[in-house]
């Protein structure tokens, strides 16, 4: 009895609209096509960025990791040996800038940075993500 006299009261609340169904906000083909080449510009952005010296010493990201590989953006955040934490894409953005590129850590909502992670992580796409993973 009790177990019919919840169903009905939430059949009620549904019904009277207290208990809302959400939805995603509606978007457009046109949206989408906006919304994607916006991205693509970003990431071009920071393919050019991957391929810059981004520090004093003149050497660059593509150096170590040519087309982003080995950069695994699916495993962030994880425990990161050389900062010696659990840490985000952008910590060891940064750590690679300062100590193997020689130069100085971006902000971390500096559009570089949005750019270098845009870029990393599309070259990626389509790998699961596996948080944590070594």
């Amino acid at each position: 009895m009790k177990r019919v006299l919840i169903i009905v009261c939430m059949t009620a609340f549904i019904g009277t609209g207290l208990v809302g169904i959400s939805s995603a906000d509606e978007f457009t083909k046109k949206d989408l096509e906006k919304w994607n080449k916006e991205f693509m510009s970003v990431v071009k952005e920071g393919e050019k960025l991957f391929h810059s010296a981004l520090g004093s010493n003149k050497v660059s990201c593509d150096m170590c990791h040519p087309n982003a590989s080995n950069t695994h953006p699916e495993t962030y955040p994880k425990f990161q040996k050389q900062i010696g934490k659990v840490v985000a894409l952008r910590d060891m953005i940064n750590w690679c800038i300062q100590n193997p590129l020689e130069g100085k850590p971006l902000k971390l909502d500096d559009p570089k940075m949005i750019a270098l992670e845009a870029y990393i992580t599309y070259e990626r796409r389509g790998k699961p993500l596996e948080p944590g993973k070594h």
